[in-house]
């Protein structure tokens, strides 16, 4: 079975090749393309998107900034309408709002966001039910990169 894949913000800056963020955009986009040839399923997290919207209209001139933009949403327009390497993702209900927050104060100890704890329970959820298949985090933040398991069964 393909693995599953999370898209992070600090990689789909690169994808869309955000102007003042990204670095590194060719070999992002060369491994978006092995990742696609290997028919990996590519989840974009809601926390990706919202905050890669904020760095798109933060960064570049005003013309840069608008092409960037109009990039971003054919991107996530695709992944929503299904026409798309990317899949959007949310389990987010109130409940888990709840839960989150009570263990944000702990989480932003180590230096991180809520959207990246977001991301993480994105990924302890595809874990849980994806038992037979790889489930990793793609990020160019170590933090985020370090969650990554391999199939269990």
């Amino acid at each position: 079975m393909t693995a599953i894949c999370l898209i992070d913000t600090s990689v789909f800056v690169e994808i869309l090749n955000v102007p003042s963020k990204a670095q590194s955009h060719q070999n992002t986009v060369q491994a978006l393309g092995e990742r696609v040839q290997k028919n990996e399923m590519l989840f974009l997290p809601m926390a990706t998107i919202i905050e890669t919207g904020s760095h798109v209209g933060q960064n570049g001139s005003g013309s840069a900034r608008r092409s960037c933009a109009q990039r971003f949403v054919q991107q996530v327009t695709a992944a929503l309408k299904g026409s798309s390497p990317f899949r959007p993702i949310s389990f987010l209900q109130p409940e888990h709002m709840a839960a989150w927050l009570q263990e944000f104060p702990d989480h932003a100890m180590g230096g991180s966001g809520l959207g990246d704890l977001s991301i993480v329970h994105d990924w302890q959820r595809l874990c849980a039910l994806n038992a037979g298949r790889r489930v990793y985090i793609w990020s160019f933040d170590g933090h985020l990169a370090a969650f990554d398991r391999p199939a269990t069964i």
